[in-house]
């Protein structure tokens, strides 16, 4: 699905089903650098289950037109903006590592457009380690190297992907490099080194939260995933073993299973569609 933000073309993957108006709306946030790719099957349960399903490119991402976003506020602006543009008034979030960044700043901003928050691998801060950021900056393919290999656990080293013939590190690799790395993994690390506001927002959340944090998530550690959901009323955390900080292609099955019971309870389809 295509529309247009502040001018610029957006693209979303609507999980398989075509878009509809008339049913509740889930928008999926990716992390640095990557793309809705990420939401493949966790969009299609929900897209065939009585909701409508926007897996987002940002601005500069994958199929989205524009430039990237150079903060995590003009993001969580621009997901707002996403809302409306779609022509709804709310919207479920959920996000991954950067997204989740984004979503909870959201959430904070606005909070009478978000009904459910759901936080894969998320922290109140993520700041990025100096080299890293310097071989993205400097659109080193390294980089993207470095970053899949130190985002996934033990498991995904050895494969195992739910879809047939697909390898976790590969998949993620090809994904950050779809565009040039400093323009998309180069920006988005600085706005995550550069993003201090994620307390302070968590504070200001009072909705249903989850947050679905990994024993072996090196990026953003269990601790710090507790830390932000103990300042966000009424946070429910999910701890997944032995898995990364690619939780969401490494254990996508167990993932989905955690979100699908969250976001049912609190933010119900008003159809299922079996």
């Amino acid at each position: 699905m295509k529309f247009k933000v502040d001018g610029h073309e957006v693209y979303a993957s609507t999980g398989g089903r075509p878009f509809d108006k008339n049913k509740p709306l889930i928008i999926f946030v990716h992390g640095s650098g990557l793309t809705h790719m990420t939401w493949v099957l966790q969009t299609r349960y929900f897209a065939f289950h009585g909701y409508s399903c926007l897996a987002l490119d940002l601005p500069g991402h994958g199929l989205s037109g524009g430039e990237s976003l150079k903060s995590i506020e003009d993001m969580a602006d621009w997901i707002s903006k996403v809302i409306e543009s779609v022509g709804f008034k709310e919207a479920s979030l959920v996000g991954h590592s950067q997204g989740c960044l984004v979503t909870v700043e959201c959430t904070a901003r606005y909070p009478d457009k978000i009904k459910t928050l759901s936080l894969m691998g998320g922290a109140g801060a993520i700041p990025m380690n100096k080299e890293l950021l310097s071989l993205a900056e400097n659109n080193d393919p390294k980089a993207v190297d470095l970053m899949m290999d130190w985002a996934h656990g033990p498991a995904g080293h050895f494969g195992g992907h739910p879809v047939p013939g697909l390898y976790h590190i590969n998949t993620g690799g090809m994904l950050a490099k779809s565009r040039t790395i400093k323009n998309t993994l180069g920006v988005d690390f600085r706005a995550c080194d550069n993003y201090k506001n994620g307390f302070e927002a968590a504070k200001k959340i009072k909705i249903p939260t989850l947050s679905i944090l990994a024993t072996d998530d090196k990026m953003c550690p269990v601790k710090e995933g507790k830390k932000l959901a103990d300042l966000i009323e009424g946070s429910k955390v999910d701890i997944i073993d032995n898995c990364g900080h690619m939780m969401l292609l490494e254990e996508a099955d167990r993932v989905l299973k955690v979100l699908k019971n969250f976001i049912t309870k609190n933010y119900p389809a008003k159809k299922v569609i079996n």
